[in-house]
This record gives C-alpha cells, sequence and structure tokens, in this order.
C-alpha cells in the first residue's frame, strides 16, 4: 500500500516515515503544498496524510483541489490547528478524518488502517479469503490456522490481492504499491514476490494472467 506523506517539519516527518515503512507501507515524502499537488497529480496513491500548515501553498488548498479533480482518495489530517472553525473547514473541503498535533503514532496508525479499510468498502479489519488471514493490526498472517512468515513487499502485494479478490493486477500496479520514489525497483521484482507466495501459500491462490497479471481467485 503506498501512501503520501505532507508534512514540512522535518523531525515529524522522519519519525513518520520510519514508523510507516516499518507497518509495511510504502511512502512519498514531500514538504510543501505544490510539491504535494504535483505528487497528487501523478502518482495512485492509497492514501494521504496531509497537514495544513504548509510553505508555498496551503494544505487546505491541496486538498481542494484534490476533489474538485473528482479524485476520492483518502485524506487524513494531521495538523496543529485545533480551533473547531479549522476543523470543520477541513472535513467539509473532502478530509476523510481529521487528527490534531501532537498525536499517539498508534492512533494514527489505527486511523490509517480505518480509513484503507472504508476505502475499499469493508468493515471487517482482518483480511480473509481462501482460508489466509492477514491483521494489519498485529502483523499475524496465517493459512489455516498456521503462522505464515512474510516479508514487507511479499505482506504489501498479498494484501493488495486479497482486498480485491477477483481483480486483477498488472505488474506496474502491483509495483506502485510496493515501492516509493527512492526505491530502486528490479525488473523482475514483483515475479520474486509472487513467486515466494506461491511457495508458502500454494500455487493456485495467486493465478497469472497470461499478458495481464496476476488474481486472487474469488472464494
Amino acid at each position: 500500500m503506498r501512501l503520501l506523506l505532507v508534512e514540512d517539519d522535518p523531525m515529524i516527518g522522519e519519525t513518520v516515515l520510519d514508523v510507516l515503512r516499518a507497518e509495511h507501507f510504502a511512502v512519498d515524502w514531500v514538504k510543501d503544498g505544490v510539491m504535494a499537488d504535483t505528487a497528487l497529480r501523478s502518482a495512485p496513491y492509497d492514501l494521504v496524510l496531509l497537514d495544513l500548515g504548509l510553505p508555498q501553498r496551503d494544505g487546505l488548498d491541496v486538498l481542494k483541489a484534490l476533489r474538485q479533480r473528482k479524485d476520492s482518495i483518502p485524506v487524513l489530517v494531521v495538523t496543529a490547528r485545533d480551533a473547531v472553525a479549522d476543523r470543520i473547514a477541513g472535513l467539509d473541503a473532502g478530509a476523510d478524518d481529521y487528527l490534531l498535533k501532537p498525536y499517539d503514532i498508534d492512533e494514527l496508525l489505527a486511523r490509517i488502517r480505518a480509513l484503507t479499510r472504508r476505502s475499499a468498502g469493508r468493515a471487517d479489519p482482518v483480511l480473509e479469503v481462501h482460508g489466509l488471514r492477514l491483521n494489519p493490526a498485529t502483523h499475524e498472517a496465517t493459512r489455516d490456522g498456521r503462522p505464515i512468515t512474510l516479508s514487507n513487499r511479499e505482506w504489501a502485494v498479498l494484501e493488495a490481492l486479497m482486498a480485491r479478490p477477483g481483480v486483477v493486477f498488472s505488474r506496474a500496479q502491483l509495483e506502485e504499491k510496493l515501492y516509493s520514489w527512492k526505491d530502486d525497483v528490479s525488473s523482475n521484482a514483483v515475479e520474486v514476490y509472487i513467486h515466494g507466495l506461491r511457495k508458502k501459500l500454494g500455487a493456485e491462490l495467486i493465478q497469472n494472467v497470461r499478458g495481464l497479471g496476476y488474481v486472487m481467485p474469488r472464494p
């Protein structure tokens, strides 16, 4: 899952970046409103963490422009602007949630999980398909009750496929969920992770659709 972090404070940004990457997310970090708008126009993200008090262009303007383009990506506003009027303005501009600084990092992660779950149309926090269970909150993966050890990127590939069974993902689409701008991407990276998952889970659970990509069959 790929997130955009929009935060101009270097200390907060570095801390959140490290935490999110440890939680299996691919993250791009930008530090002003102009860069945020450019990033949102150029790459598909699963969620945006948006500060409002940004250099060059206010975060509220970035949010309004995003919604004017009919982009429905979930947006979690994370800001020190604590006045009720500011919260109302952010939510009315199209934010899906609003979190005040300083915040507890576990609460931030819980809100991210809730928003991504809601955007996928799911109520259950645990993904379960064909006896596979992924719990994003605890990082536990099991197959028929048996624990499975996954690398961060194996987890990211499996989560994407399990969240939308029956939907074919191209290699490029999976790469977009796996890597941020600064990552080096080898030409066969996705194939390597798919191969590893098939060895751990069984080849029948991730199918290749020739010329199109990969799919987890519907239950």
